[in-house]
């Protein structure tokens, strides 16, 4: 898939999630949320369709990037600014990414293996640790 294919079809899956107070019919096994990033570059607002985990009260996502090569751009965007904000279902709000250290980002990945096992797929496809990212409610 090129990088246009990709940001039409997470375009789309945006527009979808937005419709339907959070729900995507092709995504019906796990639950999306949305993350906006300020660009590291840019300065702009960037949204992302990301799979998640829940760990208490905070959100978990890995930035797997699919298992291609390169880390996907919202991991460089949190590395730069890690204030976002979160859309899932319907409520919308400001969280805090905080890069797991390693035995937190084990036990968090433990989990997220258990939820998403295609994420072992992904590792293996990469020279790099995925890494693991907690988002928490800021306000």
């Amino acid at each position: 898939m090129s990088d246009d294919e990709r940001r039409a079809l997470n375009r789309r899956i945006i527009d979808e999630f937005r419709a339907n107070e959070g729900r995507v019919q092709q995504f019906t096994d796990y639950e999306l949320l949305l993350l906006t990033t300020i660009g590291a570059k840019s300065g702009e607002p960037r949204t992302w369709p990301l799979a998640f985990h829940r760990a208490g009260a905070n959100l978990v996502v890995f930035a797997a990037n699919g298992g291609r090569g390169n880390r996907p751009g919202w991991y460089y965007n949190l590395r730069a600014n890690p204030a976002a904000t979160v859309e899932v279902g319907t409520e919308t709000y400001t969280a805090t990414a905080e890069f797991a250290s390693a035995s937190e980002r084990q036990r968090l990945w433990d989990e997220l293996v258990e939820k998403f096992p295609a994420v072992t797929d992904f590792q293996a496809k990469v020279s790099w640790e995925i890494p693991v990212i907690t988002l928490t409610r800021a306000d």
